[in-house]
């Protein structure tokens, strides 16, 4: 495992920067996309550095602000990274990063796709975006994915940074629910975004936890439903980017 040099400047500077958010000890296979790697792939790699996003909420400190959005990514869709982009404005993050989970801990049925896909159709969604990048950490563990292990992890890479875990408002209720969720309160900042029929209250019973409200576009779309379409073999455009459309019909995902 290679943790950060510190101190850390304001940004991460270039995107090759971040590899060091996954385990580095296996060479990545050359098989591309659709295979997991032990380094992610950045987006926008090789295209110069990154801009933090506009902060719009807290100022920035100085600190390297990271933001982490879990879930299953079966498969990514607009909500979700229109829900990251809203927390990365709000919170005025440097950089974002997707974390794949290998099995939700909250989800009674594991996910449709294969882990390989899934990761695949999540780099291909962000491969035009440089301040999102992609994390196989939870893959590449396996088991259940669960937040604490997750920010356990992603504290000792970076343990001088200010991270912000990313939660829709329909998941804000269930935090009480959540492993240690004490302890995670400790490891991470909690920015909820906004979604629609959910409402942004506080859970009760959560002393210490630090929370951000980050109002924004509410869009009404679910993983479910995108697989319901594809099953009927209705279209996807619009409801994720075109490079992940283009991979679930080159696969045939979902039939």
């Amino acid at each position: 495992m290679v943790f950060l040099q510190l101190p850390l400047p304001p940004t991460l500077g270039p995107v090759s920067a971040v590899q060091v958010l996954d385990d580095p000890g296996i060479p990545a296979p050359p098989g591309g996309v659709g295979t997991l790697s032990s380094s992610p792939r950045s987006a926008g790699a090789g295209r110069g550095k990154t801009r933090p996003c506009p902060a719009r909420g807290p100022r920035h400190t100085g600190r390297v602000k990271i933001g982490f959005l879990g879930g299953s990514f079966d498969p990514v869709h607009f909500g979700h990274l229109v829900a990251a982009r809203t927390a990365c404005e709000h919170c005025g993050l440097d950089r974002v990063v997707l974390v794949p989970a290998a099995r939700a801990p909250l989800k009674a049925r594991a996910a449709a796709a294969s882990p390989a896909d899934r990761l695949a159709m999540l780099r291909a969604a962000v491969a035009d975006d440089p301040r999102f990048e992609v994390s196989d950490h939870e893959l590449r563990r396996g088991g259940v994915s669960f937040t604490i292990d997750t920010a356990r992890h992603f504290r000792a890479q970076f343990p001088r940074a200010r991270l912000f875990w990313i939660i829709g408002a329909d998941q804000l209720a269930r935090l009480p629910r959540w492993k240690d969720i004490a302890a995670l309160a400790q490891l991470v900042e909690i920015a909820v975004v906004g979604r629609p029929g959910f409402a942004l209250r506080r859970p009760a019973g959560l002393p210490g936890l630090r929370l951000h409200r980050c109002p924004g576009h509410e869009l009404d779309l679910s993983s479910t439903a995108l697989r319901a379409r594809a099953r009927r073999g209705l279209p996807l455009d619009w409801l994720t980017p075109h490079k992940t459309v283009v991979y679930i019909r080159r696969k045939r995902l979902y039939r």
